[in-house]
């Protein structure tokens, strides 16, 4: 009787298991339609507030998760049976095998191929089914890090921008809607003085790096700049904010709002008329803010220019074209006579005023929507924010790419970075804060439920990192700027 050689047996081995693995693929293919109806026939008999499409959308997401897992199952355990049965002719031949010894080097690698790929894939679906648990945990941890200290309650629409003045006494600025900007005492949440020179929403508000002098633009195609005298309240104990139950999220109506009067904004002194208006532009002016020194400003609008004036005789000195589209935000280097916009094109601009017979300009493109903003940081770096639902961080010596992006679930508004700490705090469309470090990782959430954090779009932040009380404000569309505490040692110590 003849004897079947070791090289015969191995091929017909491995026939077998591919018939036996094509047989099951089949038995599993044919029973996937009588689960699936199995699987909808208990999905009607139960009581589920979700439409029918969309409940038979989810059953076939599942079920095409479930034969995924399945696959890689039935292909996982037929690679141990050829590691297994490999490690079996091996011990029992030793190293004296001929000609088969190729085949088994091209199974071995093919089988440490197929291993490989299915680790990965599990690592892959580990990786993003853990990730939800510990943000999970990071929500909860995060909530004696970050805590809600005042509430600002006082225009009567929405609130575009919030600025913390630079000199004594330190105030906080609000730019609205309502056509009006708002100063406030940050300890008592009182109006310490409204302007209302435009006849347009006020979009920005920027305060003067040395003197008490504002500058804002606005729909009206202008930008203001106004002097202020305040005199701060005494200080009243401040109710402890933190104690909340629950992260849950309630819906927002208007009969919800804050109420427009507030704190009594309406009887705080009001200022009507500028020191200076600059009028260059043919369309809303939409930011705006001060170089270096606080003699130049530069502003933003949606005519697709930016412009350079001077502060004291009002002149226009470069108007900076190139934006394809409307720009969104200006921002201005703290150090250096340099400015970025940011347009609804997809890119933003660095322009250089260093040297004042030339500006010149590099164009950043690596966004694949509106970038809403980009501003400054320490040194060389530049970070912009998009509706492309990414932040970039950009070293202003290479432009080509960014050194690193941060993949959020909403678009981004006016972003701020914490300077000394290199801290990004993220307002977004969906109402939440969320807080990065510049390498792209993600430190906390501020809290939002249904008693504290905003309750519509978040618009923009900003960061006050010499302040006792408050060092982060963000504003948004339901009515109010929110004065939090972030205990940022512990934050950091908790990354």
């Amino acid at each position: 009787m003849p004897i079947e050689s070791g090289s015969c047996a191995s091929a017909r081995q491995a026939k077998q298991k591919r018939k036996s693995h094509s047989l099951s693929i089949r038995r599993t293919n044919s029973s996937e339609q009588e689960r699936a109806g199995l699987q909808r026939d208990m999905l009607e008999g139960q009581d589920s507030k979700l439409p029918s499409s969309v409940r038979s959308t989810l059953l076939e997401l599942f079920g095409q998760i479930e034969r995924e897992f399945e696959n890689l199952y039935i292909e996982n355990l037929e690679l141990r049976r050829e590691i297994d049965t490999l490690n079996e002719r091996l011990a029992a031949e030793g190293q004296t095998i001929d000609g088969a010894e190729l085949s088994k080097g091209q199974l071995k690698t093919k089988a440490s191929h197929s291993t490989s790929q299915l680790s990965q894939k599990l690592k892959t679906t580990y990786k993003a089914s853990t990730s939800k648990i510990v943000s999970s945990f990071k929500t909860t941890t995060s909530r004696a890090i970050c805590q809600l200290v005042k509430e600002y309650v006082g225009h009567r629409d929405g609130i575009w921008d919030v600025s913390v003045a630079k000199t004594q006494p330190v105030v906080l600025g609000t730019a609205s809607a309502d056509h009006t900007a708002l100063l406030w005492s940050i300890e008592t949440g009182k109006s310490l003085v409204k302007y209302a020179g435009h006849v347009g929403s006020v979009n920005s508000i920027k305060f003067h790096p040395t003197e008490q002098v504002a500058l804002t633009a606005s729909g009206d195609q202008t930008a203001h700049i106004w002097r202020y005298i305040v005199q701060l309240p005494t200080p009243q104990p401040t109710a402890d904010c933190s104690q909340v139950s629950g992260e849950d999220e309630y819906e927002f109506s208007d009969k919800d709002e804050p109420d427009g009067d507030g704190d009594g904004s309406s009887d705080c002194p009001t200022i009507r008329a500028p020191l200076t208006s600059l009028k260059s532009h043919q369309g809303v002016v939409i930011a705006a803010d001060w170089l270096v020194g606080g003699k130049q400003a530069v502003t933003a609008s949606w005519d697709r220019t930016a412009n350079l004036y001077d502060v004291e005789t009002s002149e226009l000195v470069h108007s900076l074209t190139g934006h394809d589209q409307e720009l969104t935000h200006c921002c201005t280097h703290p150090t250096q006579r340099l400015v970025v916009t940011s347009s609804r094109d997809t890119t933003f601009r660095l322009w250089d005023f260093r040297d004042p017979s030339i500006h010149s300009v590099n164009v950043f493109q690596g966004h694949t929507d509106t970038v809403t903003s980009a501003v400054f940081t320490v040194g060389d770096n530049v970070v912009s924010g998009s509706d492309d639902r990414t932040v970039k961080v950009w070293d202003l010596k290479n432009m080509r790419s960014p050194i690193a992006t941060i993949r959020t679930d909403s678009a981004v508004n006016r972003i701020n970075v914490c300077v000394g700490q290199r801290i990004i705090a993220l307002p977004h469309d969906n109402r939440q804060v969320r807080l990065f470090d510049m390498s792209g990782v993600r430190l906390a959430r501020l809290p939002r439920s249904n008693r504290q954090g905003h309750r519509r779009m978040v618009c923009c932040s900003a960061w006050s990192e010499d302040h006792p009380i408050c060092n982060l404000f963000t504003c948004g569309f339901d009515r109010q700027a929110i004065g939090w505490n972030i205990n940022i040692p512990a934050l950091l110590q908790e990354k």
